[in-house]
């Protein structure tokens, strides 16, 4: 879970982080991928974090998920592509009432996601050949946009998503999200830079991103209750999962506490943090291929 105390007591180190490998990021141990699978298959929800340009992430996704199935046939995948308003037509795709190309024309791809469809297709094109539900995880944009400007207490109920108001962010969440995206650079307005995660101008960001990550918390708890499934593996960009702050900072909120993050590495090494924890436990890919390209919409906040 998420610790207030952001800045380290316990200096980080580099550890050797070797292909094909699961590491914890806390102690810099490997950790054997069978034992590791079957306590994933045990909890509730698993959350896949991504970079949502880096095919080889998705093909890593689409691995993880076809072994937490093979190990619990009583899942569910989500996905932060799909806005919960599609989800009838990721029902038909499960179903098999549609075509690939049909699927990505009623799905919207391009105006609500806009990467290339291929590098998620492995994942969709699983869950349709076994069946496995698929959900959208996803709220309406504008509602994010104007969460950010006006706060939650100024949205009318029914227009709200069906989501329930954040839990508010933790000191350690604000900062993470400042250093993540460099905000202490960016002149917003006629205020000035922003100096710190604690100015009032940084609210604004904060309340955008957690309502992206109480939507993807929302629909992932009504799954669970609704008995959708026993387990729900979410594709979720990393911003949104990294030391616990966002979405499952959001479930624990929602009563869904059995939950685990695992994250993918590119890198040769891996930064070993002993008093806070990126993830449950990181694992090194191969090579990744260059970006793909993005067609449609802007940037996400910190995806």
């Amino acid at each position: 879970m998420p610790t207030d105390a952001f800045k380290a007591a316990i200096p980080a180190r580099p550890v050797a982080h070797d292909r094909a490998t699961w590491l914890d990021p806390t102690t810099g141990a490997r950790l054997d991928q069978r034992a590791l699978m079957a306590a994933m298959a045990g909890k509730r929800a698993v959350l896949l974090g991504e970079t949502h340009d880096t095919a080889e992430i998705h093909r890593w996704q689409a691995h993880v998920v076809a072994h937490l199935h093979g190990l619990e046939p009583d899942i569910a995948v989500g996905f932060e592509m799909f806005p919960r308003r599609l989800q009838p037509v990721l029902d038909r795709w499960v179903a098999g009432a549609l075509s690939t190309a049909d699927f990505i024309v009623e799905s919207e791809w391009d105006a609500v996601w806009g990467f290339p469809p291929e590098i998620y297709l492995p994942i969709f094109h699983y869950c349709r050949q076994h069946k496995v539900p698929m959900l959208a995880l996803n709220c309406h944009r504008p509602l994010v946009t104007r969460v950010g400007k006006e706060g939650w207490d100024a949205i009318p109920e029914d227009e709200r998503d069906g989501l329930t108001p954040s839990a508010p962010a933790t000191p350690a969440y604000r900062r993470y999200l400042f250093e993540l995206t460099g905000a202490a650079n960016r002149a917003p307005g006629q205020s000035g830079p922003l100096q710190s995660p604690e100015d009032p101008g940084w609210d604004r960001f904060v309340r955008a991103q957690q309502t992206w990550d109480r939507a993807f918390a929302c629909n992932i708890a009504r799954a669970l209750e609704a008995g959708t499934a026993k387990l729900v593996v979410g594709i979720i960009g990393r911003g949104h999962l990294e030391y616990g702050g966002g979405t499952p900072y959001q479930l624990a909120d929602l009563g869904v506490e059995d939950v685990a993050v695992l994250l993918p590495n590119q890198k040769a090494e891996l930064t070993v943090e002993a008093d806070r924890r990126l993830a449950d436990a990181v694992f090194r890919l191969d090579a990744p291929e260059p970006a793909a390209e993005r067609r449609g919409r802007a940037r996400l906040v910190a995806g």
